[in-house]
This record gives C-alpha cells, structure tokens and sequence, in this order.
C-alpha cells in the first residue's frame, strides 16, 4: 500500500472543515463549555514560526480532545497587530501599516489553517480595527474615571532608536524590548496606569488559580511585597523630616549614613543650605543618561557625593550621620532615600570603604574587617543597645514597637512594582481619548471610537513627540466641557493596551453596544486553559489581570480572576542547540515542513520533541522518524477485518491502557510521552496479520488531536461518514488497563537464576513447573537435591538446593 497523497489529503479535509465551520463555538450551549486560549499572534510579515507552532498545537490538541469528549469549545485566534514592528516597516518601505497589517494578518491566517488549527475563525479580533480599539479606549476611560489613568512628569525609560517611552517591564536589562538598543532615562509627561491599587489583589488572586509554580513566583517577584517600617530621620540643619522604608529596622543601630537618588526633590528644596550644590549638579547630570540598570547593578562601582551642609540624625541613637547622593538609589524606589548599614550589606559596605564611613557591626557573625555580613535572616544582636542580646526576629517587634510608640516610625506595606507608563510617541496605536483645556484640565473625550487620522508621513517627532502632533487640525478641538478651544492628546497607546482585554471579546466579538454581553462572558468565562510564553508572565499576564480585576469591581465582568489555569511552552532551539535566529542560519521555516512533510507530521514532531515546557533542539532524523510512524499508520488500512466488531483479543490489554495514559498525559502537560505511548501501541498492532475495525478507530481517536488530517482521511476510508472533530473520545475498562502478564524471578539458593513470563495470578503448581524447565536453572540444579521451593505469587520462586 502507498503511503497518502499529503498535500491532496490535508488540503482536503482543510477545506472539509473550514467550510463548515467545523469549529464553531456556540453561545448558550447545554454542553459544558470549555475556553481554550492562546497568546494571540503578532502578525509579522515573515508569518509563523516553530515556536508558534508549539505553543498553538498544545492546546489544539487539547480543544480537539475536549470537543470528542462532548465540550462545547472555544478556541478563539485573532491578531496583537498594533505596535512598532509593522511601523518601522511602513516607514522602511513606504507602504501605509493599514495595508502592511492587512497583509500580514492574510498570509498568517492562511498558515494557520495550513497547520490545520481548529480555530473558531468566526471570532476574530483585531486590535488595530476602530471596531475593537473602541472598547480598549473605552476601558481607558473608566480607568481615567476612576482615577487610575493620571498624567505626571517623570524621569522615564526612553528608546532613542525607537523614540518612545518604555515601561519598566519592557526595557529589563537596561535594553528596548524591541530593538535591544541601550535605554536612558529622560523626563517627561508621561501617562500612567496606576496598577500599583492592585498590588495586593493581583498577588490574593494568585492563591485561586493553578498556575505553574515558577509563574507564580515571577509575578510575585516581579509585584515585590514587603513589610516594614518608615522611619523619619531628622536633617539636623533644618529638622525636616527625611523618610526611609526598611525591612530591617532591628539593624537602625548599625546606619552610619544615608544616601538619596540624584532626582530627589529635598537637593532643590535645600540648595542653599548645601555647600558643594555645583559638584552634586554634576554627578546629577551624569545620572540622568545612565539606564536604570546600569544604576542598579550589583557590580559596579559605588560612585556618589556626599552634600556638604547638610547631615541627618539617626532617631534611634541621635548619632550625626552625613547624606550622600549616589545613582544606585531611585527615586521610584521607595521614597528615593535609603538607610546604609555597612556592616551588612555588600553594597553599602564597597560605599562606606570608598568615602570613608563608619562600619558597626549590630549582628553577630562573620568579619567585617574583610567583608559585609549579610547571612543575618537570624542571630543576636550586638551593639544596639536596648536590642542587644535579643534573637533577630524578637529584635524586629521591639524596634517596631519603639519607633510607632514616639512617632518616629510607622508599619508599612511597600510593593516594587510600579505604576505602567502607557504612552508611547508613535503612529501605529490606539489614541488616546483625552483633551487637555486650558480651563478644564484633561477631559475624556467620549466620542468613541476616536479613530486614528489617516498619515502619509508617520515618521517619529523629534525629541520624542508623537507624529500626530504634527496634524494640527486634528489636534485642534473644542474642550466638551467648556467648548473653548483645546488640545487632543497625541501621544498613543503601547501594544499591550489591545492585549490587556481580548480574552473578554471572543465571548462576543461582534457586539457594537458594550465590550461583551455580561451573560456571554458569564457562560464562557473564566479561560479554562492558558497558555504561553514565560516572557510574557510579568507583562503582559499582569496587565491583563489588572485590567480584568477593575472591570469585575466594576461591575462589568464576572470573574475576578480571567484565567483558571496557565502553562508555559518552552523554547524550540535550532539543530546547534541555539536559538533560533537569522544571524546563526538556525532557522526553520514551518512552512517548509508543512510542504515536504505534511502539518501532520509537523504537529506530531513538535510536541514530540521533549518536555513540553523545556527548550528543545530541533532535529531533521526526528522529523522523519515521525513521519514514518504516520505513514505506518495509514498502512494499518491493509490489515483491517471489517468483520470484526470489537477489539483483538491480545490487543485489547494494551489498548485501555493506552485510552487511559494517553487522555491523562495530555491533561497532565505530557504531550511527548503520549505519543510515545501511541507508538508503543504501534508496535503492539505491527506484531499481527490483521486488525478488528475498532482497533484502528480506537487509535485513530486517540492519535486524531495530534494528527487531525491523516486521521480523517482513515475514518473515511473505513467507511464511516462522520467527521472526527465530535466522534467520542475513548473510554476504557479499568480492569483491562492492568498488565495480565508478570515477570518472575527464579533464584536458586537466593541467587537470581533467571526469569519468565505468565499469566499474572497463576498458581505455585504452575509456577514451579515453568521455573524448573529453565534452561538457567537446569544448569544450576542438576546433579543436586532440591530440598524446598519457596514460591511468592506473582514475583518469586526460590529453589533451594543441596
């Protein structure tokens, strides 16, 4: 038999399904609903890659899998195709991003359906349709309402290559999340997000949902709680308060100096007072053009200047301690201000060592003639007077006490995260729906969609202002308060604006009243299954539950939490082990695949590859070996007794078993052991001349996530006249899932002699019998007396000679 046509069979069952809406969610249904959710793709001109195909084939293994287990399932696609990518090639090429963005998203649409995903394409969304961005502006505007969207002048993360404002969670490490060029930092009006009102309920809503334990903890890492005290320490010259948080109180004996950021507004407020204010304006201006990374890292050197004519107090010994301003202290970083205690903490410690600061020891332990000692999560207290002889923990209320008891310090909860900067200076986003009057302030502009103005020249302002500035008449509005002449807004929104929300749209994507009808969401909702990148956990899975968060305390969605439960899809590195990418040569075009090997053979190679949430290398021999088990497969067709209704006997053990780990490995994440085990089961049908019918529809059901196309086509051919997309998902009798085969072990004289095969439960006559017709055994026993055999059922026979 020839292996299948690949191109004529999937072409074929492509179009059987998308003509026929095969895929199809429906609102209301009696089914249990079931929502599936991918991190829907940014359309870039090049089209998908292997890393797209992983992370969408996981879960369209698992749609698939619910559909034949009765769900009524959504699976939504749409397209993230706002932000800078398709802008930078609009300005390259000339060619308007509308018509790049069209372009784009047909040709991955076509890919999409080329790898035979099962989405419901009648729900697509697109960010950068006024359609859609009108209810992203719209929840803008709630958030302006509520006072957690504020304009403020700030010193702010900017991309000179890019010209655009970047939030903290995209320029870690000091680059552009976008084109890797070094961030500075550079004041600006600059509109925020005030996530941080969500702090404690983004990290609460954390206990209630199952996601993987490592992105957990980056968005608790990332959000950063921590409880302490602020304590005021006195500037001696003018006896203002100067305000420090700490999380280490119990070590206020040890501080022999502060220092405060360059930005600090207390060096304006008290210039005169200072003696060196020329040498600090200096330093301050050299601050100003590093990153923030290159200000906070560990191994750099302590640069800083202490501020002549001013000196603070330490409230706990009334020791005069000098203040010194130095860039490794932010300003967004607490209150911009830090307590330094030398003697346990490496960084103050380089910092003392180079200006020349005390260093007092209030922990017990290690040397600090040589280095700090920063093991101090315990020991006794020394130095420190009322505190000393006291254990850390017992030392940490006594001081909390002290300091609350005279007002000279108070309990605080502090979070690292930071409020989202939400602007960027670019063309190709959703405008923002504010105009600033002279009179009123900033006022919503409520006339929505406020539709992004058609720009032939779309290049970026200079000094980082939006190109929509430049449309004066655009700008140019009445106030709708008090109909005086004012300005819009021309700044636009980032990218992950459209993605903070789209989850919510596919429960109703064509709704042109509200964002989605409440009881759609309220069937639909929450996402029952998740999945990414890890690169997105912090950004863009934090922004999304913040905004779906507000919308539930307002009242407009149902569920707190939007997503029950989430994974994460690792890495796919080229054949070097490297990542993929075009400098290396390392790339594989999925495509490619697809045309010489088949979607199939791709879909099942990728989750084959290893652990799903781990990198893996790609291989060509791995590739093939693939395709070699699918056409092993459709040959199976030859062997069928079309006669034979129920299962071959000597299959029917191995067949529950695979029907039971295969349903469970996919729920579990196991994506490659459960093809693994359905080439197991291969092999077990290899072994005979023929097969009942129900043996191939059995494997064929089961492999059918995996392989959709090639599985349809058998079905076909073994005369049935249903699609596979809602035949049912196996079921198996538990009592067959149990080998019914064991391996006994024969010792003579409690040595291991040999083994054999048999039928589990057999009795000792039985076993006895086989284990001394070994040929092992024969050698060991002959010419001896047996003088007992000891048999254990099911595992041992022990012949015990002379």
């Amino acid at each position: 038999m020839k292996n299948y046509d690949i191109k004529k069979v999937e072409k074929k069952w492509q179009d059987f399904w998308y003509s026929n809406s095969s895929f199809t969610a429906v609102d209301f249904s009696e089914k249990t609903k079931y929502y599936a959710l991918i991190e829907f793709p940014y359309p870039s001109g090049t089209g998908m890659h292997v890393g797209h195909i992983k992370a969408f084939t996981s879960l369209d293994v698992v749609a698939r899998k619910k559909r034949m287990e009765g769900y009524n399932v959504l699976f939504p696609i749409g397209f993230d195709a706002f932000g800078l990518p398709t802008e930078n090639y609009a300005i390259k090429t000339g060619i308007h991003p509308r018509e790049v963005t069209n372009r784009n998203i047909k040709i991955f649409t076509n890919q999409l359906k080329r790898a035979g995903f099962s989405f419901d394409f009648s729900r697509v969304v697109d960010t950068t349709q006024a359609d859609y961005y009108k209810w992203t502006q719209w929840i803008f505007l709630k958030l302006f309402e509520k006072g957690l969207a504020y304009k403020a002048h700030s010193y702010v993360n900017y991309c000179p290559s890019c010209q655009v404002v970047l939030a903290n969670e995209d320029s870690q490490g000091g680059q552009c999340d976008r084109c890797g060029s070094e961030v500075i930092q550079k004041e600006k009006d600059v509109w925020f997000l005030k996530i941080t009102a969500y702090s404690e309920s983004l990290l609460e809503g954390l206990e209630h949902v199952d996601y993987l334990p490592r992105i957990k903890m980056e968005q608790i890492n990332w959000i950063g709680k921590s409880e302490g005290v602020e304590v005021k320490f006195k500037i001696k010259e003018n006896n203002e308060d100067l305000l420090i948080f700490t999380t280490r109180a119990d070590t206020l004996f040890g501080v022999t100096f502060m220092v405060i950021a360059p930005e600090h507004p207390l060096i304006e407020r008290l210039k005169d007072k200072i003696e060196n204010y020329s040498e600090l304006q200096e330093y301050r201006n050299l601050a100003a053009h590093k990153t923030e990374f290159e200000r906070l890292q560990m191994n750099k050197g302590k640069t800083g200047v202490r501020i002549i004519g001013l000196n603070a107090i330490n409230p706990v010994n009334g020791k005069v301690i000098p203040i010194f301003v130095a860039d490794y202290v932010m300003l967004a970083y607490g209150t911009g201000a830090i307590m330094a205690v030398p003697a346990h903490d490496s960084r103050d410690f380089s910092f003392a060592k180079e200006h020349d600061c005390p260093i007092i020891e209030v922990i017990k332990g290690g040397d600090i003639n040589k280095e700090a000692y920063t093991d101090i999560e315990e020991g006794i207290l020394c130095n420190s007077d009322f505190l000393n002889g006291l254990g850390v923990k017992e030392a940490q209320v006594k001081i909390t006490e002290y300091l609350v008891s005279r007002g000279i310090g108070e309990k605080m909860i502090n979070y690292k995260m930071k409020d989202w900067a939400f602007n960027r200076q670019r063309y190709w986003g959703e405008p923002i729906p504010i105009i600033k009057c002279p009179h009123c302030g900033y006022v919503a502009d409520n006339n929505l969609p406020l539709k992004l103005p058609e720009m032939e020249h779309f290049q970026p302002g200079t000094d980082g202002e939006s190109p929509l500035a430049s449309l004066k008449d655009w700008v140019r509005v009445k106030c709708p308060i008090c109909n005086q002449m004012a300005e819009r807004e021309t700044d636009t929104m980032p990218q992950w604006a459209g993605s903070s929300w789209y989850f919510l749209r596919y429960c109703d994507p064509h709704n042109n009243k509200e964002l989605a009808s409440y009881d759609k969401m309220k069937y639909w909702l929450p996402v029952d299954w998740y999945n990414g990148g890890m690169e997105h956990v912090t950004r863009h899975m934090i922004y999304s539950r913040f905004w779906n968060q507000f919308l539930y305390d307002e009242g407009i969605v149902p569920v707190k939490e939007p997503y029950a439960r989430r994974t994460a899809v690792g890495l796919i590195l080229g054949e070097d082990g490297e990542k993929m990418s075009k400098s290396r040569g390392n790339i594989v075009d999925p495509i490619d695949i697809i045309n010489e090997y088949g979607a199939d053979t791709l879909r099942t190679y990728i989750l084959f590859l290893g652990e799903y949430e781990q990198p893996s290398p790609w291989s060509e021999a791995g590739i093939k070996g693939c395709k070699r088990f699918l056409d092993r497969i459709y040959r199976f067709l030859e062997k069928v007794d079309f006669q034979a209704k129920s299962y071959s006997k000597e299959l029917e053990g191995p067949i529950n078993k695979t029907i039971k780990d295969v349903g469970s490995d996919i729920e579990n994440v196991k994506f490659n052991t459960a093809i693994s085990k359905l080439m197991t089961l291969s092999n077990e049908y290899a072994k005979y001349p023929k097969l009942s019918k129900k043996d191939l529809e059995t494997f064929i059901a089961l492999l059918n996530p995996f392989a959709p196309h090639l599985c349809e086509e058998i079905n076909e051919q073994l005369g049935n006249n249903y699609s596979m997309v809602n035949t049912k998902w196996p079921n198996y009798d538990e009592s067959k899932t149990i080998d019914n085969t064991v391996i006994i072990a024969v010792q003579v004289n409690g040595k291991l002699r040999g083994t054999f095969p048999i039928a589990k439960d057999s009795d000792k006559k039985a076993l006895e019998e086989k284990a001394l017709e070994l040929e092992s055994i024969k050698q060991h026993i002959t010419g001896k007396t047996i003088r007992k055999i000891i048999v254990v059922p099911n595992k041992i026979v022990n012949i015990v000679v002379n």
